[in-house]
């Protein structure tokens, strides 16, 4: 299996990756968004908010 990151093989220590720099690098894709899963926004926005806002007041305290 090779490295994500850098196509090297991997180490059993850092598995999927050969080393902490580059399980490090994943890491920080990450945290900064590199790693984005796309959505669809709904048809009708104003639909949705009025839908959330029933719904919390509706909740019960």
């Amino acid at each position: 299996m090779a490295c994500p990151i850098c196509d090297k093989p991997t180490e059993t220590k850092f598995r999927p990756f050969c080393s902490r720099r580059c399980a490090d690098i994943d890491l920080g894709k990450w945290f900064s968004g590199g790693y984005v899963i796309p959505a669809e926004t709904p048809e009708d926005e104003e639909d949705l908010e009025t839908a959330l806002r029933r719904a919390e007041t509706q909740k019960p305290h």
